[in-house]
C-alpha cells in the first residue's frame, strides 16, 4: 500500500510507543538482512569471481526481503494511524506482526541458500509473508469496525475498503504459494511477481481517492 501525506495521520496517544516498537524492530530486521553478505578478504581474482557469484542468491534475498519488509513497515504505519484507540487485541496483534517481521532476516537466510533445493524454504518465507499481511489485515478491519458511524470522511472509508482488499490479496497470494512451492520452488518464487501489478493497480486507484478527496474540500 502506498502510504503518502493523504494518509499522513499520527498514532494516537496511546500508540506512540507501539509506533515507536514497531520503528526499532524493522530498522533492526532491515539491518540483519545484509549480515549475510559478505566476501573473504584476501582472494584472488578466479576466487574473487567464485566468492561474488554464490554471493548472487544472497543479494536477491536481500532485494527481495527489503522491499517486502519495507512494505510491511509502511502497512504497520498506515494501520496505527487508522486505529481510533489501542486496545490489547491491537496491541497483541502488532505484536504477533512485530514477531513474525523480526523471523524475516532469518527465512530470507534460509531462502537464499536453499530456495532451488528445498520447497519447504520457499514455503516457509511464503507462508510468513502471508501470515504478517494477515496481521495486518486483522488490525485494519479491527480499525474500520470501531470507527464511529459518521466519523469517517468518504474517502477515508473509501481507502481504508482499498487498502483491507490490497492486504487481503498480498495474504492470499502469498499462502497459495506455499503448496505451490512443494510442487516447484521456482514457480512458487515466480507467483510473488503477481503483487507486482496489484500494488500498481491499488497505487492508482489511491491517487483517484486522493483527488476526489481534494475536488470536494
Amino acid at each position: 500500500m502506498d502510504k503518502s501525506p493523504r494518509t499522513s495521520g499520527r498514532p494516537g496517544r496511546g500508540d506512540t510507543r507501539l509506533a515507536a516498537l514497531s520503528d526499532g524492530v524493522f530498522a533492526i530486521a532491515l539491518t540483519l538482512l545484509v549480515l549475510d553478505i559478505s566476501i573473504p578478504p584476501g582472494l584472488g581474482s578466479e576466487d574473487f569471481h567464485s566468492e561474488l557469484r554464490q554471493a548472487l542468491p544472497n543479494l536477491g534475498a536481500y532485494a527481495l526481503s527489503f522491499a517486502v519488509l519495507a512494505q510491511f513497515w509502511r502497512d504497520q504505519y498506515y494501520v496505527l494511524t487508522a486505529t481510533p484507540d489501542t486496545d490489547d487485541t491491537v496491541v497483541h496483534l502488532a505484536l504477533l506482526g512485530l514477531a513474525l517481521v523480526a523471523l524475516m532476516p532469518f527465512t530470507t537466510a534460509v531462502l537464499a541458500e536453499y530456495a532451488y533445493t528445498q520447497p519447504l524454504a520457499v514455503a516457509v518465507y511464503a507462508a510468513g509473508a502471508a501470515a504478517v499481511n494477515a496481521v495486518h489485515l486483522a488490525l485494519l478491519r479491527r480499525a474500520h469496525r470501531r470507527t464511529p458511524a459518521g466519523a469517517d470522511v468518504p474517502s477515508s472509508a473509501a481507502l481504508r475498503r482499498l487498502n483491507m482488499a490490497d492486504l487481503g490479496a498480498s495474504a492470499a497470494i502469498f499462502a497459495a504459494t506455499v503448496p505451490i512451492a512443494f510442487l516447484s520452488p521456482t514457480a512458487g518464487m515466480l507467483c510473488w511477481i503477481a503483487i507486482i501489478p496489484l500494488k500498481a493497480v491499488v497505487a492508482q486507484r489511491q491517487v483517484r481517492i486522493d483527488r476526489r478527496a481534494r475536488s470536494e474540500a
